[in-house]
């Protein structure tokens, strides 16, 4: 029987199971938000600080990123727990033990970045302090102002996000790997529209 984080589908060469419509929707709703939040972040960083530019347009970027920030932070929180209580699907059938290995690594370090990027830009901003939010309400701080170390904070929150999007460019490497040179069934797991079904 499949655990609750999956489903069962019927193709000719026997029963594959893939994630969960939840399972799904909490994966691609976070990669859309980090497509977004991505290149927000890298172009509001170089507009304020490179170009000196700090007008509406640089301070709504601004807003913008710490909302989401906060959004997928939620999103995470829940899509683990959701992971941890209900599990996920049994590995494919057609990886070896190394592949398996490398997958589970690159899995937990992602989650673990989703978790530490946000948190540490949020702390950065309660400590600059930046809570401010469109001009419509401020984010609670989680520590004392403290703008000097706030620095430092923004900079482990940059080295964070690049170590993310190493991670994320090696998950999708993987992905296209198997769904193109090895036409196996490892993305349709997460995405049935790939699943060979023979």
């Amino acid at each position: 029987m499949p655990r609750t984080n999956s489903n069962v589908v019927e193709t000719t060469s026997g029963q594959i199971e893939v994630y969960s419509s939840t399972a799904r929707s909490f994966h691609w709703l976070v990669v859309l938000l980090i497509a977004i939040q991505i290149p927000v972040g890298l172009y509001m960083v170089y507009r304020g600080t490179n170009l000196n530019i700090w007008d509406a347009t640089t301070n709504q970027l601004y807003s913008g990123h710490k909302l989401t920030g906060v959004v997928i932070l939620f999103l995470v929180l829940l899509r683990l727990a959701y992971r941890l209580i209900a599990g996920a699907p049994s590995p494919e059938p057609t990886l070896e033990p190394w592949q398996r290995t490398i997958s589970a690594l690159n899995h937990w370090g992602l989650y673990l970045l989703l978790l530490i990027v946000p948190i540490l830009g949020y702390i950065g901003v309660s400590m600059y302090p930046a809570l401010d939010i469109f001009g419509l309400f401020k984010l609670p701080a989680l520590v004392e102002p403290d703008k000097k170390m706030s620095t430092t904070v923004f900079l482990w929150h940059f080295y964070g996000a690049m170590a993310l999007l190493a991670l994320i460019g090696l998950h999708v490497c993987a992905a296209l790997f198997h769904l193109v040179i090895r036409q196996d069934n490892v993305m349709g797991r997460m995405w049935p529209g790939a699943l060979r079904k023979r």
